[in-house]
């Protein structure tokens, strides 16, 4: 049986690293779900575009994607959004609706417990 290995891009694995630190730290489950879905290889990574965000999202709410978010679509709710990475467009259209483009160790930083976040695969 082959070995699983970590990813070898280290800004992932430096998140990785901080995803399980901080979910050991205050016992959240959300942080260890996604470092988890981050070590998946890169072929197989999440990747959304804000259509989907905007039919499953609702008003106000943070959003997790452990992958990269594309702007293919309309988004019309102000959601905040928390990704590995953004497309240009995607990014210029979340602003325009009033929410934020974070980064996952932004998000981290600010909310380390986890609370009302929804991971979106």
């Amino acid at each position: 049986m082959v070995k699983r290995t970590l990813p070898t891009n280290p800004r992932i694995r430096r998140l990785v690293r901080l995803l399980r630190k901080t979910s050991n730290k205050y016992n959240t489950k959300v942080w260890k779900a996604i470092a988890e879905a981050l070590c998946i290889p890169s072929r197989k990574r999440i990747v959304i575009n804000l259509s989907k965000v905007n039919r499953l999202a609702k008003e106000g709410e943070c959003i997790v994607v452990a992958g990269k978010v594309l702007g293919f679509g309309n988004l019309s709710k102000k959601v905040d959004i928390a990704a590995l990475s953004f497309s240009k467009t995607a990014k210029s259209k979340i602003i325009q609706s009033g929410g934020r483009a974070l980064y996952l160790e932004e998000l981290i930083s600010i909310n380390p417990k986890g609370k009302n976040v929804r991971i979106l695969r």
